[in-house]
């Protein structure tokens, strides 16, 4: 099931997408997650009984805002790319085999699918990265990986949009990223509910300007997504609604990668009027445009 947040005569609709037609949900998105996927399966399959409303991409808004987004590093070849790029490191450091690491970024600085980002006055090097997230459909706490994985709510695409000229600064710190990373996440354009992907082997590819410049599979990954929950909930809780991306898929999943691969900026940073595009098979396409001065 594909469940969305569009814009109906001017107000934000929480919908269960089927076709070319969009039927409305009781409430919204954010409260049908909170249900959990049993109970959100039973109101949309309700509400598919109603009569749906036309829509089209331009009416797609963010899905809902979670209480809290972990962004994991679960990719290797993600790792020593821009490990490379970023540090000036070579390898993977032998830490990140220990237990899938994750930082904590900016809740309110989230846009939908087609909304412009804009790129930070005092960057010169912004960046796309292509990710896939799982949101959690209960609270958790030491949660087990059977529980985490019950618990899986959907997935969607997740764009964690990069500062790296800010980031490669203040990671010097040695505490992690910051202003390189809170000024914007995209994710949507809709939710997947779990029980549609019998598998993660998805295809995974990023373009720039229609030029493709990244491409994985997401069963790449190094870590699970019940395992990524497990270690998030451990000693302390994960809420229903958060949201866990995946990290930085590798082949070219960011340009930072690249960069560190290639020795040179190579393809270039982002420009205002470039456009990202985001595909995952089962999941859609996210849309991004940079925005123009």
């Amino acid at each position: 099931m594909r469940l969305a947040t569009i814009s109906h005569d001017g107000t934000p609709t929480a919908v269960v997408l089927d076709g070319d037609g969009a039927y409305p949900l009781p409430t919204s998105l954010a409260h049908v997650i909170e249900l959990g996927l049993p109970r959100a399966l039973e109101i949309g399959e309700q509400a598919r009984h109603g009569d749906p409303i036309p829509f089209s991409d331009a009416d797609l808004l963010l899905p809902y805002k979670p209480p809290s987004i972990r962004d994991f590093v679960t990719f290797e070849s993600h790792v020593e790319g821009v490990r490379k790029s970023i540090d000036n490191a070579v390898g993977v450091p032998g830490a990140w085999y220990d237990a899938p690491t994750f930082y904590f970024t900016n809740p309110h600085a989230l846009y939908g699918p087609g909304e412009p980002i804009t790129r930070p006055p005092s960057s010169g090097a912004l960046d796309f990265e292509m990710e896939v997230a799982c949101v959690v459909g209960s609270t958790l706490r030491s949660a087990s990986e059977s529980e985490a994985a019950e618990a899986i709510f959907g997935y969607t695409i997740v764009n964690d949009w990069s500062a790296r000229d800010l980031q490669a600064r203040e990671m010097q710190v040695g505490l992690g990223p910051a202003k390189g990373k809170d000024f914007a996440t995209s994710f949507g354009p809709w939710i997947v509910t779990a029980d549609e992907l019998g598998s993660l082997d998805l295809d995974c590819k990023a373009y720039v300007n229609d030029e493709l410049i990244g491409h994985d599979n997401l069963s790449n990954m190094h870590w699970t997504f019940p395992q990524m929950v497990v270690h998030a909930s451990r000693d302390s809780v994960v809420l229903a609604g958060d949201l866990l991306a995946s990290g930085t898929t590798g082949g070219g999943g960011c340009l930072a990668e690249l960069w560190g691969r290639n020795g040179t900026q190579t393809p270039p940073p982002l420009e205002p009027g470039d456009v990202v595009r985001l595909e995952v098979d089962g999941l859609g396409t996210l849309v991004s445009r940079v925005a123009l001065p």
